[in-house]
């Protein structure tokens, strides 16, 4: 079966793909997971200590009036969740989509041939080992105290699985964003890409590594400067 698979034998997997590209389930678990495991946290957090937490990590100084008027404008925890589910039903497809977009463009480029669909393919399956993120925290998210920062359950995230650097660290955000298992994702899509075009490791690993190097690059660059 194609969803335990990919986490044990990749290339087979590609291989399939390769002559019959499919997308719909990977997107669907992915897009499922992440929805539950907004709405687990929101729906668990205490509404008032979200607030003020919101708040104090906001970076802004603000007087005692100010926050009284931010909490009369800001949605609660539980209408956050509602939000951030829906909002997950269009980013998510909408991220893989651009995903695609960029691995059809690498194969226009390469002289590979690659349709829309197996960028499609080879963006949402490659995506699989963030479906274990989301599985931790929802689990974490289940049992947590009502009192608990939502980072705090991404635990294969850099912050707080190696580092916990506070909220107002030059690299708290790209810490907390980082998500160990992307590595995972980057081997996964070299090795799509390297059944899909029959290229070398190197040109794969260059492929499928070089959005996630842009980003926290000039993610990184930006904290730091």
């Amino acid at each position: 079966m194609q969803l335990v698979d990919i986490y044990l034998d990749p290339g087979k997997v590609f291989s399939a793909e390769k002559d019959r590209p499919t997308f719909l389930a990977p997107m669907a678990i992915t897009v499922a997971v992440t929805v539950g495991m907004t709405l687990a946290y929101f729906l668990r957090v205490d509404p008032a200590w979200f607030q003020d937490f919101a708040l104090s990590s906001s970076g802004s100084e603000m007087t005692a009036a100010e926050i009284a008027q931010a909490k009369q404008f800001m949605p609660s925890a539980r209408t956050q969740g509602y939000i951030g589910a829906g909002a997950v039903l269009v980013f998510v497809p909408a991220v893989f989509a651009v995903i695609a977009l960029y691995y059809f463009l690498a194969g226009k480029i390469a002289g590979a041939g690659l349709s829309f669909k197996h960028g499609l393919s080879l963006a949402t399956w490659a995506s699989m080992p963030a479906v274990l993120t989301a599985l931790v925290a929802i689990v974490g998210a289940l049992m947590m105290a009502p009192q608990t920062p939502q980072h705090s359950l991404m635990l294969t995230h850099l912050d707080p699985l190696v580092v916990q650097l506070p909220m107002d660290h030059a690299l708290s955000g790209v810490a907390k964003s980082f998500n160990l298992l992307t590595l995972w994702s980057i081997a996964l899509g070299a090795i799509g890409w390297k059944v899909f075009t029959r290229s070398g490791w190197g040109a794969a690993v260059f492929v499928a590594a070089l959005p996630s190097v842009l980003i926290y690059g000039i993610w990184l660059l930006v904290a730091l400067f």
